[in-house]
């Protein structure tokens, strides 16, 4: 009888590491449909609600961040790196896992310690321009690397040998066909006819810097019925920016976009954070945006993220001490203004390997688990 491939995934914290998790497990579900796709995450980020959501399992492990705030406690680290590589171990073990996948974040770090104690093949992907301190420290345990960017291999060890795959995304937004969408995307987002809609993401989590300068930009224009703003505030700051705006019918706020293949084909331009996701979904689809960099991110990665898209002509790149609703509106209104520059923008993104980065490393991913070491072999016939 032949055995059903079994991958485990770490993949936690923010939707930048869990979302192209998910766009992983979509693309091995599509090349072996019987797949048992499961995941590794915490009880800390948002793997816990939007794993179980999406339909696969999610094992959690006791392990704590990469982060030198922590202060005393990340002396705590390597213990905690042990107990829940050892916990994965074990998880993988249960799955009879042919091959794990760290996609980057410190929940994806055990994963690959469990896998090199069991003697399992494992692959990490690394989504930033300037690579986590959780990759870089897997990358010493395997060597088989994918990155959405070239430029991050330099950060890598063994990066002279990783996979450019690109970013991988939703199988909805690979396949966007902007202006097809166009319409019914506006008539679903109430967008009227005619108006100009800038959308403000703040990621999965939301921006409170985006959301104020949003709000801010909801006054300035409440003259102008022909600019519309959809503002994506994450749930913490949905019912204080719903009161801000009751006065201001130009602008709405949502907690989250369930259907972010609606928001890109209505936009006219999108004002965002740089996560590498973020970044991978404008170039594969092309809408204009204003990058606000994270400023408090490891190395600084997402503006090195915005880079990729400023570079190119694609977007325009704002630190984050300058995004103030004033500073927006100068660098919106006359974009809003030119139709030409916006299609400028729009063709200036390179889409590289983003759109088809989810079938390619599940390619990898197929081709680990059909040439496994003779130690994983061993450790699936104890």
């Amino acid at each position: 009888m032949r055995t059903p491939l079994s991958v485990v995934i770490g993949a936690g914290g923010t939707g930048g590491h869990i979302y192209p998790g998910l766009a992983l497990a979509e693309a091995l579900r599509r090349a072996v449909p019987d797949a048992v796709i499961s995941f590794v995450g915490t009880t800390r980020g948002l793997e816990g609600e939007l794993i179980p959501g999406a339909g696969y399992r999610l094992h959690t492990v006791d392990m704590i961040p990469f982060d030198p705030s922590l202060g005393a406690r990340r002396y705590l680290l390597p213990a905690a790196l042990l107990k829940s590589g050892a916990q994965c171990r074990a998880i993988l073990k249960a799955q009879r896992a042919q091959v794990a996948v760290g996609m980057g974040g410190y929940p994806s770090a055990p994963v690959i310690v469990g896998a090199k104690m069991a003697g399992l093949p494992s692959l990490i992907h690394e989504s930033n321009a300037v690579p986590g301190r959780a990759n870089q420290f897997a990358a010493r345990l395997t060597p088989h690397i994918a990155v959405a960017f070239d430029r991050s291999r330099a950060h890598l060890a063994g990066g002279q040998d990783a996979v450019t795959t690109g970013m991988p995304i939703a199988a909805s937004l690979a396949s966007l066909d902007r202006p097809t969408l166009r319409a019914e995307a506006r008539r679903a987002l109430g967008v009227p006819p005619g108006a100009r809609l800038v959308l403000v993401n703040g990621g999965s989590l939301g921006a409170a810097r985006l959301t104020a300068a949003a709000v801010g930009l909801a006054g300035h224009w409440r003259d102008r019925p022909e600019v519309h703003l959809l503002i994506k505030t994450g749930p913490a700051q949905l019912a204080d920016t719903q009161r801000q705006l009751a006065e201001l019918p130009g602008a709405r706020a949502v907690p989250y976009l369930d259907r972010m293949d609606l928001a890109y084909a209505a936009a006219d331009l999108v004002v965002c954070r740089a996560g590498s996701a973020t970044v991978a979904e404008l170039a594969v689809t092309g809408v204009p945006a204003v990058l606000v960099p994270y400023p408090h991110a490891p190395g600084d990665h997402q503006t090195h993220n915005a880079r990729v898209l400023s570079d190119a002509g694609a977007g325009l790149l704002v630190p984050d001490a300058e995004a103030t609703a004033f500073r927006l509106a100068a660098l919106i209104e006359p974009l809003l203004a030119d139709p030409a520059r916006l299609a400028s923008m729009s063709g200036a993104a390179d889409p590289g390997n983003h759109a088809r980065a989810a079938d390619l490393l599940a390619a990898r991913v197929l081709d680990l688990a059909a040439h496994p070491t003779s130690y994983a072999k061993e450790y699936h016939a104890a």
